[in-house]
């Protein structure tokens, strides 16, 4: 565990690592004068923030050591706020290495005033970030759902007020919006949660197997069955039943999908006796099942039967704030998962999965990050290892407002994060009034943050 106030100092140069460790005595000093004993320096004290002077030896007039020495810091502990210092005629260098992951640089000669407050604001931010990433973390939901976005942050509401019911559940969504995690966080939220939770997708299994799979058969009821077998309804008795991609359930089963949701009873193929079974039904469809009983091939009274409540589930593009947040957790599950050591994304990588559009949604990502995380050999994730090279140069916006507001939106999202929605915490820590944050939550649409927290109360 990091200490909150010590600072690594890479610097061979004795008098300037003694005017460093006079000018900035306000800090726990630990100083290092080469690669190697950087690298140790780092491993045993972990710290928050470092000064790295580029030129370091076996040659101190080439930044090539010191930049390697970044890169092997970064891909150690890529949370670290560097600060690298350079030659006045080296700001080439200094730009390649806020590419590479520094987090600010600084050209000697050494002022210790600015030095100072640059070095005290990379620890404000680190502070910043970790209690971010923190509560992040507390805003997990079941089976690890992250949502901190208004628009998803509205759908876990909702799970919470009706996992605890018996209500019958349509999930509504494109593919890859993780239809199948929300059926099992409100499975996991309910009375039911020690009980089955049994899944069918009714577009994976062909139909002339569907009914025997969902109702189960009699011994000798058609060639092949010799032994009677429960089906997938009857397995769920007492939890949970979800019917994924219901939109695709065949017209002829779903007069039979009705009776049991209406009579709670079941009668196996080839049988006579009804079944009584207890179960909650959530369904879930990527398709428009409106249009599918205009078009005759959905059953409308099925349809009502089935959307008791309805939740439409937001793409991912339209999760605004979440991806970043998605992306991270999943980067870190995947390394995890594959041994791996710990990576991050590189700057430009990190605003084209903001700008991207998604299509496939979580899934899609989940498949993009598993490829990055196995054939990236540093740790930095590129857009060459997420194969999204075409995104290189759109991803940073030209328009000035669409920039400003972006930085407006984040950084109150942030300090509302920070001060656990605590308005008059957020105002000071943006520098505003009140007032001016009211109107700033009301030009940008932050209502649902600020309500959020109030549910909460």
């Amino acid at each position: 565990m990091s200490q909150p106030n010590l600072l690594l100092i890479v610097e061979d140069d004795p008098g300037l690592q003694k005017q460093l460790k006079w000018s900035l005595d306000q800090y726990d000093i630990v100083i290092a004068g080469n690669r190697s004993e950087a690298i140790a320096a780092l491993r045993r004290y972990t710290p928050d923030v470092v000064t790295l002077d580029l030129g370091l030896p076996p040659d101190p007039t080439n930044a090539s050591e010191g930049l390697a020495t970044l890169k092997e810091m970064l891909d150690l502990a890529p949370h670290t706020k560097i600060i690298v210092v350079t030659g006045n005629d080296d700001r080439s260098n200094a730009i390649a290495a806020i590419a590479q992951g520094a987090y600010d640089f600084y050209q000697k000669p050494i002022d210790s005033d600015v030095l100072n407050l640059i070095i005290a604001r990379a620890f404000h931010l680190q502070a910043l970030e970790h209690d971010f990433r923190t509560l992040q973390q507390q805003q997990t939901f079941a089976s690890n759902i992250i949502a901190t976005s208004p628009q998803m942050l509205a759908v876990m509401r909702m799970v919470e007020r009706i996992s605890p019911t018996n209500a019958t559940v349509l999930l509504l969504g494109e593919s890859g919006t993780g239809k199948e995690v929300l059926a099992k966080a409100i499975h996991t939220q309910s009375q039911r949660a020690n009980m089955p939770f049994v899944a069918v997708n009714c577009a994976a299994i062909p139909e002339n197997l569907l009914e025997s799979e969902l109702f189960g058969y009699e011994k000798g009821a058609f060639t092949g069955a010799v032994t009677q077998t429960k089906g997938k309804i009857e397995y769920a008795e007492g939890g949970t039943f979800f019917l994924d991609e219901i939109g695709d359930l065949p017209i002829g089963l779903q007069a039979k999908l009705l009776r049991f949701i209406q009579e709670r009873v079941i009668e196996r193929i080839g049988g006579r006796k009804e079944i009584p079974v207890d179960v909650r039904i959530i369904c879930a469809t990527h398709r428009n099942l409106q249009n599918l009983i205009d078009q005759t091939l959905f059953r409308a009274d099925l349809y009502y039967r089935l959307s008791e409540i309805s939740i439409e589930i937001p793409a991912l593009r339209e999760r605004e704030g979440d991806i970043l947040a998605i992306a991270n957790a999943l980067l870190k599950r995947y390394c995890k998962n594959n041994n791996s050591k710990e990576k991050r994304f590189a700057p430009e990588t990190a605003q084209a999965l903001e700008t991207y559009g998604w299509p496939g949604n979580i899934r899609e990502m989940e498949n993009k990050l598993k490829r990055a995380v196995i054939l990236s050999d540093s740790g930095l994730i590129t857009l060459e290892d997420m194969e999204m090279v075409e995104y290189r140069d759109t991803a940073m916006p030209l328009n000035l407002k669409a920039v400003r507001e972006a930085a407006e939106v984040a950084a109150i999202k942030r300090a509302l994060l920070y001060s656990d929605y605590n308005i008059s915490e957020t105002s000071k820590l943006l520098g505003i009034a009140r007032p001016t944050l009211y109107s700033l939550v009301d030009k940008h649409g932050l209502h649902e943050l600020i309500r959020h927290q109030i549910d909460q109360i």
